[in-house]
Formats: C-alpha cells, structure tokens, sequence
C-alpha cells in the first residue's frame, strides 16, 4: 500500500507540471457541455436533458483512456517503469498507484462537469449526487485501467491515440447516446452487450430517472468495475521486471 501511494502521489505531481493535460481533462468537458445546451436550443431542452448525464459518463472514460495510456507509454519508453521493477516493489502496487492517481484526476473532472450540467445549465437528475459522482469517476477508472492496458501495444504516442478509434469509438456508437440499442442491428446489439462503456452510460441512464439503487444498477456497476479490475490485471501482467 505504501508502495501503491507512493507512485499515485509521484504521478499527481508530475500532472501538476502538466497544465496542457489539465486543462483538457477539467475545462474542455465543461465547455463541450456548455457548447452542446446551445446546439441543441430551446426547443428541443428534454433531449440535451437527456443526453448530458450519459456524457457525464462518457466523458472521464474517454479522457482517461487517452491520458493514462500516453502518460504511460511515455514512462515505459524513458525507462522510469524498468527502474521501478529493479526495486522491492511489486508490479500491481506500480499499477495501481497509477489507476489511483488519474482515477482521482477523473473524479475532479466530474465534480466540475457535474456542477456544469446540474447547476448552470439546469439538468434535473432524480439520484443524489453523489451517486452521480460515483458512477462517473467509475466511468474514469474504467478508463484508465483500459489506458494502461493498451499502452503495452503503442511504441509511440501517436500508436497510442490510435487505440481511441479502435476501441473506444465502436463502444460510442452502439452505447446507447445516438440510437437506442433495441433498434440496432442485432449484431450491433450483441456488441453493445460486451462494451463496458454500454454499462457505464446504462448506469448513469438509470441515476437521472431513479434515486436509488436498484438490481439493474448495481449489476451495471459490478460489471464496469470487474472489468476494471480485469484490465488493470492484464496491465500489471504486461510490466516485466528488469534482472
């Protein structure tokens, strides 16, 4: 665990030297959502209603994913994680220090994109907040964990990006924001199924409409988290440990 806080508390303050990076995952959200209330006008106020909390959702996911695997692909290449594994310091507690640290960076960023949607631009939400912050930095630490997992497949950064369309974009489409998923083909459906992101945007579907937790909900959020897990696993696996 010391271990664990140690490189959570080492990345923090590498990202505070970081003012680009910060600025894209705490400002832009907060702009897009405003942008969007205004692309959608008064007249059509129930569908951005609709839509905002499923992007409080997507947006940490997206963001993370990109953010956590180049910051760590950048520390592979430097040589930074092979210094790491010439020390007495298990692999998983490298990993995880790293899913804590831009996990907490996603749940900043959903607490102002939050109070965007909630308080200025008047988005009405049946769950309590608090809940809505749980799934969303949830959402964050999916993808963080699916960021340090693919970053072991990118040799540069720019391989690295290339994952989003790859991965990411295929989940985007079928989650639910564009289409409802009963009136896509079936095998687009089936996909949907196995998408983590379907489960996050589900989750925070179900938050603006109910105030509690319900079965479906707590399924959505145990499948997010599993997968988490799973990936992160897959991640540490990937650390090699230098002799």
């Amino acid at each position: 665990m010391r271990a664990t806080i140690s490189t959570a508390k080492r990345v923090i303050r590498q990202l505070r030297h970081d003012p680009r990076t910060v600025f894209l995952v705490l400002i832009v959200p907060c702009g897009l959502l405003v942008i969007l209330k205004y692309t959608f006008g008064g007249t059509t106020k129930s569908q951005f209603n609709e839509v905002a909390p499923m992007l409080l959702a997507i947006f940490p996911l997206i963001l993370m994913f990109v953010v956590t695997s180049i910051v760590t692909l950048r520390e592979r290449r430097s040589g930074t994680l092979s210094r790491l594994m010439t020390m007495p310091i298990s692999k998983f507690s490298i990993i995880f220090g790293y899913a804590i640290s831009f996990t907490a960076l996603a749940l900043l960023q959903a607490v102002l994109a939050t109070f965007v949607t909630t308080a200025l631009l008047g988005v009405k939400v049946a769950a309590n907040i608090w809940m809505i912050l749980g799934v969303a930095a949830l959402s964050g630490f999916l993808g963080t964990s699916l960021g340090l997992f693919v970053s072991a497949f990118a040799t540069s950064e720019f391989q690295a990006v290339q994952f989003l369309p790859a991965i990411i974009f295929p989940q985007l489409l079928t989650c639910g924001l564009f289409v409802p998923r009963i009136e896509m083909a079936r095998a687009l459906q089936l996909f949907a199924d196995i998408a983590p992101l379907t489960y996050c945007v589900d989750a925070m579907a179900k938050l603006t409409t109910t105030s509690g937790f319900s079965s479906t909900l707590t399924k959505d959020v145990l499948i997010v988290f599993g997968v988490s897990l799973l990936s992160i696993v897959l991640a540490g696996a990937t650390v090699r440990r230098s002799s």
